[in-house]
Parts: C-alpha cells; sequence; structure tokens
C-alpha cells in the first residue's frame, strides 16, 4: 500500500513570494514489513518518557487550536496550529509521557547546538516552513535533553546545527542536516513517518552534520554521520527522487530519540 500523500521532492516551486529552489519532503510508503507504532504501559502521569497513558487518552496542554487538512499529494496541508505554530510545544522530562508524538532531543557531548523546527506550511499559508520561518527554535547545551510534543497532523521538519544559528542556502533555506516528520497524518489513516536528510546540505556544498532518529517504541533509525561517511536508511542528494527510506509507523503513539551530532 503506498500513501495517499507522500512527502515528496518539490522543484523549482514558485509562489507570488519566492522562488523555490529544490527543496525535499518524506515521502512514506506503508508496506507488510512497515514498523507498528507499539504501546507500552504507564500511568498518564509522567515516568519514563517514552511511557503512554494505559487510558489511551492524551494530552492536549499547550496545544492551541487544530486548523483544518487541505489539498492532497506533496501539497497537503495539515496542522500548523491556532495561533500558527501552537501544534509544536516544549514539554518536561516528566509530563512527555502524557503526549501522543513526542521527540527526545539529546545534544551533543561538547558543544552547544541550535535546533530550529518548523511546519511544512508557514504562517503565510506557503510551502515555505523551512526559509526562515521555524516555529520552535532552542539552544541545546552540551549533554541536555529536550522534549517536543507534536500535535495531530502536524508535518514539517527541523535542522540542527553547531553554535547559535542554522547555515542557509542562497536563497534562505535551512542547509544543515534535516530531520523529517509527519504525526498522525489525517490523509493517510493516522499513520506517522520520519527519516533524516542531507539533501538541503549537500544542495548547498555546506556541512552535512551527524543526525539519528530511531523509533523509540520499535526498532526502525534512520542516521547519517557527520560528512555523510556513514548513511543508514536516510536521505543524501543521491536518493533525491527515491520513496520510502526512514521509518514509516502504523497509528498509534509515536517516541522518537534524536540523537545530535550523531557519529
Amino acid at each position: 500500500m503506498q500513501f495517499a500523500k507522500p512527502l515528496l521532492l518539490l522543484a523549482a516551486l514558485t509562489t507570488s513570494a519566492i522562488a523555490r529552489p529544490e527543496g525535499h519532503e518524506r515521502r512514506q510508503v506503508a508496506t507488510a514489513t512497515t514498523t507498528s507504532a507499539a504501546s507500552s504501559s504507564s500511568t498518564s502521569s509522567g515516568g519514563a518518557w517514552t511511557n503512554t497513558p494505559s487510558s489511551g487518552t492524551y494530552s492536549t496542554s499547550g496545544f492551541g487550536g487544530q486548523t483544518s487538512s487541505s489539498g492532497s499529494g506533496d501539497t497537503y496541508t495539515g496542522n500548523v496550529g491556532n495561533p500558527y505554530g501552537s501544534n509544536i510545544i516544549e514539554v518536561s522530562a516528566s509530563n512527555a509521557s502524557s503526549y501522543k508524538y513526542v521527540m527526545q532531543f539529546q545534544g551533543s557531548n561538547t558543544d552547544d547546538w541550535t535546533v530550529a523546527i518548523w511546519n511544512k506550511y508557514g504562517s503565510d499559508g506557503k510551502m515555505d516552513g523551512w526559509y526562515g520561518n521555524a516555529c520552535k527554535t532552542f539552544t541545546l547545551a552540551a549533554g541536555a535533553t529536550k522534549y517536543i510534543a507534536f500535535d495531530e497532523d502536524t508535518n514539517g521538519g527541523f535542522a540542527a546545527a553547531s553554535g547559535s544559528t542554522i547555515p542557509t542556502d542562497s536563497n534562505g533555506g535551512y542547509a544543515s542536516t534535516w530531520g523529517e516528520f509527519d504525526f498522525g497524518s489525517t490523509v493517510n489513516s493516522g499513520w506517522s513517518g520520519f527519516d533524516v536528510s542531507a539533501i538541503a546540505a549537500q544542495s548547498a556544498s555546506l556541512t552535512v552534520q551527524g543526525m539519528k532518529i530511531c523509533d523509540a517504541l520499535g526498532s526502525t533509525c534512520s542516521s547519517i554521520t557527520s560528512g555523510a561517511g556513514t548513511v543508514s536508511n536516510a536521505y543524501t542528494k543521491a536518493e533525491t527522487d527515491v520513496g520510502g527510506i526512514g521509518g514509516n509507523l502504523s497509528s498509534g503513539p509515536v517516541r522518537l530519540a534524536v540523537t545530535i551530532d550523531y557519529s
């Protein structure tokens, strides 16, 4: 079965506000071997971040209103939050297990890094979330851990780089290594997905940072080491047109463990 809404390569897509060079987004393929989002039991009051509420009811505390989805295919628009960006929030370690879709970011052992997270669509309604339109940016101190929760039907990505800024390409797009995600996709019957990608950095002839994302409730990982020395189930420029790379998770809670500066 192939998803109705893949996250696809976008080439030379032009709007009235910005002419985009080659961009890219996840494409998902659900198959008989697709990883399922397994459940783990817990109480709803906290505990290990990988736990999920035994009641099956997830917290929405801190999220804004949900926006309606629209479109199809590579122009599908998911939930971007109302007010904009309120679909992506930082939560505490003790509360992370109460949310349905959570990423744990583990920092570099030696340096402070900047992480910028965006919705696929920007606040202007255009597909330009990664053009300086991050709705959540934070510093991940050396050795630190942060938790980010995502609301239903959120799709987008994040970039990470050492220091206080994210490198950009000649058009202002984030051009470090990316993590890409799709949580509880309405058009894909609630499936989720993720991958690591070096396409933006390589297309801009910039540094490829190490990054690893793993399904903490399963066994699937996507990773790239610094300089793209080792690539496992992840995107490089050579895989721009390939679908199905990364993790594809059936409907249910998601816990993604993100390792920054992976080597």
